[in-house]
């Protein structure tokens, strides 16, 4: 089942701040709200808010299969302009998610992306296929993308 991921990602026009937006997203433990996928986040070794070196835990669930941790690190904190982590896991290699925050004349085009900079080994493809049954990662993380920006979509239209 192993696929090569390289890198991808969605842009959505949003009505709204670029600050709103990142305001939202660079709020780690709001991700659940965002992402299907992501079940809990904490923010890690005293941290508050996001930073850069900040650290939070994830826990990931992909509905099949036992929920698994990652500790992302904070690369990039620029307010209204880039949020983005790094992810690494022992067998799931390492990815740079982020996000882009780029202001037009009605809001803002937020771009979702991701990057794998050291690709996931042989037994995480493993695990991938037979515990939690993902056939299609590339496609799963692109619909996740898609699904996160329509979410934060709805979000700035009914604020909590």
């Amino acid at each position: 089942m192993r696929q090569d991921l390289t890198s991808d990602s969605v842009s959505r026009h949003i009505d709204a701040s670029p600050e709103e937006l990142y305001d939202i997203v660079s709020d780690v433990t709001r991700t659940p709200e965002l992402s299907s996928e992501i079940a809990d986040v904490r923010w890690l070794d005293g941290a508050t808010s996001p930073a850069g070196g900040a650290r939070f835990r994830a826990r990931n669930s992909a509905g099949r299969g036992p929920d698994w941790f990652n500790k992302p690190v904070i690369t990039v904190a620029d307010r209204g302009r880039v949020f983005a982590f790094e992810r690494t896991e022992w067998i799931g290699g390492i990815l740079r998610w982020g996000y882009q925050f780029e202001p037009d004349a009605t809001g803002t085009t937020v771009t979702e992306s991701y990057e794998v900079t050291k690709p996931l080994n042989a037994f995480g493809w493993f695990l991938i296929g037979t515990l939690y049954g993902l056939k299609d990662r590339k496609t799963d993380l692109r619909q996740g993308m898609t699904e996160t920006l329509e979410r934060l979509a709805v979000m700035v239209r009914q604020p909590a």
